[in-house]
This record gives structure tokens, sequence and C-alpha cells, in this order.
């Protein structure tokens, strides 16, 4: 993801921290500077840090499970409102989901009650719930904090870990593409109301709000995609006119073919029509730049770019646009050589024709600016 630092790694799992995180880091420390001095300020923001340590232990809760079913999590993203673990790819089976669904929240319910073992009873319980105070000793605040978490992340809202629940449980009665519209709609609603709480009391929970609608609306789209990609081959919905660079070519004729044309990746091949590498709008400039428009594309371009074959199905390409961080995927021929391209503006455009679409066109072919579309 863009904006964010790489803290470390865990188990194969890259940890991360968005930049607004490291900015509510420094207004932690700020507001508590300004109310009680250096002593505060140091004092708050490590409570937020053990807090947050808290909520990577709840995504390593999902990492956990996700592993036990053979499901890879190359990374999580710590973000100001919680944080997120991405999946190589969906749990399937309902049974999966709800099982790694919960394990988070399970995490926080497990941390409790060790907090309280530790304290050895010494705080009163009923303190927990009051977080915000800063009289209430630190592990007493953060039994508080970790029960609100289990709680808050086991309201039905979509993709938050009860909504997860909730579809995995329309899910066995039906289509999974249905089940996450409908556990989408919920939480998209939910957001509304909290949304609306926010105004009235806590602007905090505006921001939370619009977190939980814009998420469940993007979970919604995922799953409308991978409901296409189990049943469709890259060959049925990949870009099939584009312009190429040839390896001999320079960031000059790459500059002209950029304002000559729509695209923002130019695909590098060889005199045999393999693939060589892509060259994308930001490396033209960089190169130009810093390296003059005489420089070679070879010199510029990126040489990592996925390659699969034209029968495979799309749900493999978008694994290997996701476990690889590509732009585009190269789609290729028996013999090897460049004969399409899938990026995420082509699925994008896929969401959007299959939305317009009626039922009887759906199924029929559509070619429109090169690409051909089968539903």
């Amino acid at each position: 993801m863009r904006w964010s630092l790489k803290i470390g790694t865990v188990v194969g799992t890259a940890v991360r921290v968005h930049i607004t995180f490291v900015v509510l880091l420094v207004w932690i420390w700020l507001a508590h500077y300004q109310i009680g001095g250096t002593q505060a300020a140091w004092y708050g923001l490590t409570f937020v840090l053990a807090v947050f340590g808290c909520v990577l232990l709840h995504e390593f809760g999902h990492i956990a499970v996700a592993h036990h079913f053979g499901i890879k999590t190359p990374e999580i993203m710590l973000l100001p409102i919680g944080g997120v673990a991405t999946l190589e790819r969906l749990p399937r089976e309902p049974r999966q989901e709800i099982l790694i669904a919960v394990a988070g929240p399970l995490v926080n319910l497990a941390i409790t009650p060790l907090i309280i073992a530790v304290l050895g009873g010494a705080g009163r319980l009923d303190q927990a719930f009051e977080p915000q105070d800063p009289r209430i000793g630190f592990l007493v605040r953060l039994a508080g904090i970790n029960t609100f978490l289990m709680l808050f992340n086991l309201i039905p809202a979509f993709p938050m870990d009860g909504g997860r629940v909730l579809r995995a449980m329309l899910a066995v009665w039906l289509p999974w593409a249905r089940a996450t519209q409908i556990a989408a709609a919920i939480g998209q609603g939910i957001a509304l109301v909290l949304g609306l709480f926010g105004l009235l009391y806590n602007p905090w929970l505006i921001v939370i709000a619009i977190f939980v609608y814009l998420a469940a609306t993007s979970e919604e789209q995922d799953a409308q995609i991978q409901d296409i990609a189990d049943h469709v081959c890259v060959s049925d919905v990949m870009i099939t006119e584009f312009e190429t660079l040839s390896r001999s070519a320079s960031i000059e004729e790459a500059v002209d073919r950029l304002l000559a044309t729509t695209q923002s990746d130019f695909p590098v091949v060889g005199s045999d029509g393999r693939l060589a590498g892509l060259l994308t709008r930001n490396s033209i400039i960089t190169a130009l730049k810093e390296q003059g428009p005489k420089t070679p594309v070879t010199q510029a371009m990126r040489s990592d770019i996925p390659e699969i074959g034209y029968r495979t199905l799309l749900n493999e390409g978008l694994r290997r646009m996701r476990e690889e961080s590509a732009p585009v995927i190269a789609v290729v021929d028996d013999a090897g050589s460049l004969s399409g391209l899938i990026n995420y503006e082509t699925i994008g455009e896929i969401l959007m024709v299959r939305s317009a679409a009626s039922d009887d066109f759906r199924f029929g072919h559509l070619r429109h600016s090169g690409l051909k579309y089968r539903f």
C-alpha cells in the first residue's frame, strides 16, 4: 500500500504502518504534552502503542487460523483506526471464514483475564470500562480497551469480524457473492448509524463510519470480481490492443508513445515477441528527469512482471497480481509470446459492464476498446 512503512516481518507476514498512524502518534504525544508535560506525553504514547500491540495480536489471531487452512497472509497494515490483515485468498467455506473471523476477538478476550491475573486483584474490574480516565492504572485501562475491541469487532458490520461471521452464515444458504452483497449492505447501514451518532456525540465515530462504509463497498466489489474470476479465463477478459516498445527503444520514444496514446504502461518486447519487461508512466518520467531522453528503456523498465497462459482462470491471475504487487499480468500464448494484458482498470471495467448488462447479454461476447468480455 502507498504511504506505508514496513517495520518488520513475522512468520512471513510483513507488518506495515500507514503514514497516518505515525501522524496519530505525534498528535497523541503533543496532546498529552499540553495537558501534563513530557511525562504525560510519553505515558500517553506508551499506552497507545500498547493498545496497537493488542491490535497486532488480534490480527495475528486471524493469521494463525488462516495459516491452519493453508491461506497465506502477505501483510498487516496498521491504521489509526485499527489493523487490517491481508489474506492471499478469501476462505470459500463458511466454517473456515467463521473460525478465521472469531480468532481475532478471541485473542482480545484472552488478553483481558491475563491482565487481571497479572494485577493479582489490584484495581477494580469496573474501572476497566473507563479507559479514558488517566487516574486509572495502565494495565486496568488496557484490559478495558481489549474488552471494547472484542465487542466492537463482533458488531455484524461487514467487513469487521462480526460482519464476516454474518456473511459466512448467509453463505450456507446463498451464493457467496449474494451473501457478501447482503452483509455489505448491512455494514453500510450500520456505518450510517455510526456516522449519525458521531455527529451528535463523538466525531471519532464519523471516521470509523467512513472506514466501515468504504471497506464494505470494497469487499462487495472484491466478491463480485472473485465470482467472475472463478468462471472465466484470462483470454476472455484481457486487453488485446495496446502499444509496445522494443528492447532497443529509448525513453524519448516512450515519451512519444505516452503522449500519443491513452496508455500508461508499455510492455517491452523482444524480436521474438516475448515480454522483456514493463515501462510505467512513473518510470518514464523518472528516467527522463534523472537519466535523460536517450536512456534505453531496458534500464528503466520493470522486469518482474508475472506471466500466465491464456487458458488460465482469472482468479489465478488476480492471485499473482496480489502476491507479486504487479500493476499488470502478461498473458502469453503456447509459444510464450505476449498476447494480452490484464490490469486493475480492466477488472473495474468488467464490473461496470457486468452490472450494466442484462442477463441475456451478459453471457455473450462484448468487444470494447480492444477489451473482450465473456460472462
